[in-house]
C-alpha cells in the first residue's frame, strides 16, 4: 500500500520541530548562541530575533533572553553588540573579549564588568519585547510568564537604550543614528566601501581569523583588507576609551545608517506601546513619540528619487552613499511614508533590481541588488539573501497593511528555509546555503512565520 503524500501542514509541523531543535541545541540556559560554532557568544540583534522565536516555544525563556542581554547594558544605555561567553577559551573566537578590553578602557561598563564588545547593533529589542507580550497574552493560562511584569522590568532599560541612540549617536538631532563601524550595520556591505577605502590602517598586531575556520569557501567572508580596516577602527575606538563624545570629533568612519535608523523608528513605535502598557509617565511617552517622528523625517530627507531607495549619509564627506542594497527599503520598516513614497519603494522592491530579478531562486530580496557594481552573490552582505531580513520586511509589510507583499514574502521565505535549512544566508540564484548552518535567528524567524500562519501549532 502506498503512503499518502505529506500535506503542507505535515511539512510545516516538521519544519517547526526542526527549528525548535536548533534553538534548543544552541540554548545555554539564559541565552542562546547565535550559531553552534562560528558564533559561540550572545549577539545583540541576534538575541532580539531569537527571543521572538523562543516566544513561540516558551515565553519565559524568551523573556530571559532579553533580560540576560540587558544585564550587560552599559551605564550610557548602550546594549553592546557582543556579550562574550566566559566559559569558552579566548582563542575560540576573534576578536575576543581580551581584544576589546572594554572593562579596562571604559568607565561605562557595568560592575561587575561583563565581557562585552564596545559597539552596538540595530535595536530590534523593543519589537521583540512587544512580540513576547503579544504571544503571552494570546496564550493566556498556557504561558509561564507574567507578560506585563516582564515589560515593567525591561522598559527602563529599553528607554535608556533608545535614549542613548537618540542622543549620543545623534547629537545633531537629525533623526538618524551614526554608526562607527561596519559591524554595527551590515558588516561587509558595499554601503561602506568608499568610507573604508579612505581609511589608512596603522600598525596592527598579527591576528588569526577564526571565522575562516568555519566556512568551506573563504570567498564568502570579508577580505583581509576589509578585516584590517575593521580591526583598525576598533583600535581607534579603544584609543578614545569608547567615549562617544571623543569618537564623534575624530573617528574616520561615521555614517548615518538608514537601516539602523529605521529599525529604531519601528522600535520606538513598539516602545511607545509598551510605555502605555506599563503606564509610563506622560513626558516619557512624549519623548518616545518625538524620537519616532524625528526619525521618519530624517529618513525622508535621505530619499533618492532616481534609485527609488533611501540612502545612507557619510558624515565625513557630507555625501549620500549611492549603493543599491536592502537597506534602501528603510522607510518600509520605519512606516509612516507618504502613499507616493510607499508606492515608489514597492516598485523598486518588485523590480528586476531586487525581488523581480528573473534569475532568483526565490523571490526574496538580495542583500545587494544584482544590478549594483558591488554585487557578489556568495559574499556575506554583498548579495546573498538573509532569512532574518526577509522576516523583518515581512513584519514591516504586515504592520503597514501591505498584506499581499507580506503573504508572498512569508511564503517564499518559508519555502527557502524548508529547502536549504537554517542557513545564515543563501546564494540568491542557486539557492545554496552559505555561512553558518543551524543559525539561531533563522530558526527563530521560521518559528514565528509558522505560528503566524497557524497559531494552533503552538
Amino acid at each position: 500500500m502506498s503512503c499518502p503524500e505529506p500535506t503542507r501542514q505535515d511539512a510545516s509541523s516538521d519544519l517547526a520541530r526542526r527549528a525548535a531543535a536548533v534553538l534548543q541545541e544552541n540554548d545555554l540556559g539564559s541565552w542562546t548562541k547565535a550559531a553552534p560554532r562560528l558564533y559561540p557568544h550572545q549577539w545583540s540583534w541576534d538575541s532580539a530575533f531569537i527571543a521572538i522565536g523562543w516566544a513561540r516555544l516558551d515565553t519565559q525563556r524568551a523573556a530571559k533572553e532579553l533580560q540576560t542581554l540587558f544585564a550587560a547594558q552599559w551605564t550610557t544605555g548602550m546594549a553592546p553588540h557582543i556579550v562574550f561567553n566566559p566559559a569558552i577559551p579566548l582563542d575560540s573566537y576573534f576578536p575576543s573579549a581580551h581584544f576589546w578590553d572594554t572593562a579596562a578602557l571604559s568607565g561605562d561598563v557595568p560592575a561587575p564588568p561583563p565581557h562585552t564588545s564596545g559597539l552596538c547593533q540595530p535595536p530590534v529589542h523593543a519589537i521583540a519585547a512587544q512580540r513576547i507580550w503579544q504571544v503571552a497574552r494570546r496564550q493566556g493560562d498556557r504561558t509561564a510568564i507574567d507578560a506585563t511584569a516582564f515589560l515593567r522590568d525591561l522598559y527602563p532599560r529599553l528607554l535608556a537604550w533608545h535614549r542613548y541612540l537618540a542622543t549620543a549617536r545623534d547629537p545633531e538631532e537629525s533623526g538618524l543614528v551614526t554608526i562607527y563601524h561596519p559591524w554595527e550595520g551590515t558588516d561587509n556591505s558595499p554601503r561602506w566601501d568608499t568610507a573604508l577605502g579612505a581609511i589608512e590602517v596603522g600598525d596592527l598586531p598579527p591576528y588569526a581569523r577564526t571565522d575562516l575556520q568555519h566556512v568551506a569557501d573563504q570567498s564568502q567572508r570579508p577580505s583581509k583588507p576589509e578585516y584590517d580596516r575593521y580591526l583598525w577602527l576598533v583600535e581607534l575606538m579603544k584609543r578614545s576609551h569608547y567615549d562617544d563624545a571623543v569618537i564623534a570629533t575624530r573617528h574616520p568612519f561615521q555614517i548615518k545608517d538608514v537601516l539602523f535608523s529605521a529599525i529604531l523608528v519601528a522600535a520606538n513605535e513598539a516602545l511607545l506601546a509598551i510605555a502605555a502598557i506599563v503606564e509610563a509617565a506622560d513626558p516619557e511617552r512624549t519623548t518616545i513619540a518625538g524620537w519616532m517622528d524625528r526619525g521618519r523625517r530624517g529618513l525622508a530627507e535621505r530619499w533618492d528619487e532616481d534609485l527609488g531607495l533611501c540612502l545612507d549619509y557619510d558624515l565625513r564627506t557630507r555625501t549620500p552613499v549611492r549603493v543599491r542594497t536592502i537597506a534602501g527599503f528603510a522607510p518600509l520598516i520605519a512606516g509612516g511614508a507618504t502613499a507616493e513614497r510607499q508606492a515608489a519603494l514597492l516598485a523598486t522592491f518588485d523590480s528586476v533590481a531586487f525581488t523581480g530579478h528573473p534569475d532568483l531562486r526565490w523571490p526574496v530580496p538580495p542583500s545587494t541588488s544584482p544590478d549594483d557594481p558591488g554585487f557578489r552573490p556568495r559574499n556575506y552582505w554583498r548579495g546573498p539573501t538573509w532569512p532574518v531580513m526577509n522576516w523583518l520586511l515581512w513584519w514591516a509589510f504586515d504592520r503597514t497593511g501591505e498584506h499581499d507583499h507580506a503573504h508572498q514574502l512569508r511564503q517564499a521565505g518559508l519555502d527557502q528555509i524548508a529547502s536549504v535549512g537554517f542557513a545564515e544566508y543563501v546564494e540568491p540564484f542557486t539557492g545554496e546555503p552559505l555561512g553558518s548552518p543551524d543559525q539561531s535567528w533563522t530558526a527563530a524567524v521560521a518559528l514565528d512565520w509558522l505560528a503566524a500562519g497557524d497559531e494552533s501549532m503552538f
